[in-house]
């Protein structure tokens, strides 16, 4: 039965809306629900930021969501602290900047930008959703649970989450975060597989790999790393598991509590660590990659030009897949790593800003003097190159093992990987979500409330992210509950009240966002079939969504991507599906 046939089958409200094969609902469900992690990550963010900037004062925001066991009298307890921020790096890295990046636009993209009436299994596609899903709801309910959620941080270091009698956070939480992550790591495997198989099967006549947006090379290559560096997390997850509930000392060697010789011996901490950042620094890739594929897209529409370098920004994908993999180490230079290991791995780290560095330049030299549509979309995607550089400076100098040792564990190290992987890949998110509005939802945003939230996010994520380096560099430890023990950090006070207040300004301000996404969704003006005048196959589709994406024949295609203001064509845009002319040269950077 053919796809078209299939859509003549009246479809209910809980097979068009909740289970469905359809990957444009599919995307939209990852889209929805990232989007509601994503506000639970930012509150938690703004609760704890209150605690550091003014230590042990009380607030009544505490009282009412931590309740009188955690916040007694309005003031924060030690132990919520670190569990909150362990939720909020958890919720932000995994559930909102993976699943709800990767999740939302592989699924809308993949299909449309390659010619497919849909993934390879549109089965495994909606049980990859409900496992994210389900994996969400487990991780949010460890907040409720008495003893309090998860809190050795989000790289979950034993000893503090092997052994369940450790902290309060040790106990119930700790193990609701493993079977959440466990559940979470399964979706992501059957959505990356699914990701791979239909790139490499289901491209349209004509599309060849050297045809494919920049888009689909990013989510395609990100869906490789996942299912290269998940696994490895998983069993991480598993011997951690093990380590709690059935006596074995995988991670735990001679350990005392309360003076008390516990009786495991022989396993070592830095075994999980290994493990751990064996995904933990590929993840940064899962991560931003996609970002820097919708960029590459944005920016080259928006510019009315040519992506300069497309080859090269392909093998700079490739490059970057293939170092993520090999430069883990960097996060460990304090764990007593043999130095020459060290240097091994400053090497392979410092080389990856190699491929780095092709992107920034290529995008730099595609806005060079392109006709710019400054929309919220191309906003957003400058902002990602700025902020991609100014964290990738700092990269450096935590790459390299000997400077590392004075930042490491400071808030040095919050500033750049906020700026390089938290900010640039949020604002990759925001640009895919101005731009692919219309194909999702038949609707336009309000570009000047877009403006708005640009504009207060991008101040205040640097004013949030910025002083952070210069607290790193006076040492400044991070998830120190207060520093009001130290004098040495007295003076630094005042520097923490400016981020928070920068925090909640930026915070407050994602309302602007959220209500031109909701508001618009229903009441937004009526897109046309193709609002930005773009080149891939997505805009060739029907405003109407119809289940396989295409009336009658897929799109058979005979250029690539980028044929903006190319010399001989009267408009400044040759979709892919637009034939060759006699004598046309085929353009590929």
């Amino acid at each position: 039965m053919s796809a078209l046939e299939h859509g003549h089958h009246k479809q209910t409200f809980i097979t068009k809306y909740i289970f469905s094969y359809d990957h444009k609902m599919i995307a939209k469900q990852y889209l929805i629900t990232g989007l509601v992690m994503g506000i639970v990550g930012i509150l938690l963010s703004i609760l704890f930021r209150l605690q550091i900037a003014w230590p042990e004062e009380s607030f009544g925001i505490f009282k009412v969501l931590l309740g009188e066991k955690f916040a007694p009298d309005g003031v924060m307890r030690q132990d919520i602290y670190l569990a909150l921020v362990t939720i909020h790096g958890t919720i932000m890295v995994f559930f909102v900047l993976t699943a709800g990046l990767s999740g939302t636009f592989s699924n809308l993209l993949i299909p449309l930008q390659i010619g497919a009436r849909d993934m390879a299994s549109g089965f495994m596609n909606m049980l990859s959703y409900w496992l994210f899903f389900l994996s969400c709801v487990i991780m949010l309910s460890s907040l409720f649970i008495e003893s309090g959620p998860a809190s050795a941080g989000w790289t979950i270091y034993p000893p503090l989450s092997a052994l369940p009698q450790a902290i309060p956070g040790s106990g119930l939480g700790m193990t609701l975060w493993l079977v959440a992550m466990a559940i979470f790591i399964a979706s992501s495997l059957m959505g990356s597989l699914n990701y791979i198989v239909t790139v490499i099967n289901l491209r349209t006549e004509g599309m060849s790999m050297t045809r494919l947006p920049l888009t689909v090379w990013t989510l395609f290559v990100t869906a490789i790393i996942g299912v290269v560096s998940f696994p490895v997390l998983f069993s991480a997850a598993l011997l951690l598991i093990f380590d709690r509930s059935f006596g074995t000392s995988f991670y735990l060697s001679d350990i005392f509590i309360s003076g008390e010789v516990l009786h495991y011996q022989g396993g070592s901490p830095v075994l999980f660590e290994h493990l751990f950042w064996f995904l933990g620094h590929p993840e940064v890739y899962i991560v931003l990659l996609p970002a820097l594929g919708i960029t590459s897209e944005i920016i080259a529409t928006n510019s009315r030009k040519p992506i300069f370098g497309y080859r090269a920004m392909i093998a700079s994908v490739l490059a970057i897949a293939f170092l993520s993999t090999i430069v883990w180490g960097h996060h460990m230079f304090v764990s007593g790593m043999n130095p020459f290991l060290g240097s091994v791995f400053t090497f392979t780290t410092l080389l990856i800003a190699i491929p780095s560095a092709v992107k920034a330049f290529n995008y730099i030299t595609t806005l060079w003097k392109g006709n710019l549509q400054l929309n919220p979309a191309m906003l957003f995607s400058i902002g990602l190159v700025s902020t991609f550089i100014t964290g990738g400076l700092t990269g450096i100098i935590l790459g390299d093992s000997t400077l590392d040792i004075n930042v490491h564990d400071t808030y040095f190290v919050v500033a750049h990987f906020h700026l390089v992987m938290g900010i640039s890949a949020l604002y990759g998110f925001f640009a895919g979500v101005y731009h692919w509005f219309p194909k999702m939802f038949g609707r336009m945003m309000n570009k000047n409330l877009g403006y708005v939230h640009f504009w207060v996010t991008a101040v205040c994520a640097y004013g949030v992210f910025f002083p952070m380096h210069f607290l790193g560099m006076a040492g400044l430890p991070r998830r120190y509950y207060t520093n009001s023990a130290f004098p040495l950090f007295d003076e630094l006070a005042d520097v923490n009240v400016l981020i928070t207040v920068f925090a909640i300004v930026g915070s407050i301000f994602q309302i602007v966002f959220f209500w031109n996404f909701f508001y618009s969704m229903f009441y937004g003006k009526k897109a046309t079939e193709n609002p930005w005048k773009a080149n891939t196959l997505e805009w060739t589709t029907p405003v109407e969504h119809i289940h396989g994406n295409w009336p009658g024949e897929l799109p058979v295609v005979h250029r690539w991507a980028y044929d903006y203001s190319k010399p001989g064509h009267e408009d400044d845009f040759v979709p892919q599906n637009v034939p060759m002319k006699e004598g046309e040269e085929e353009l590929h950077h």
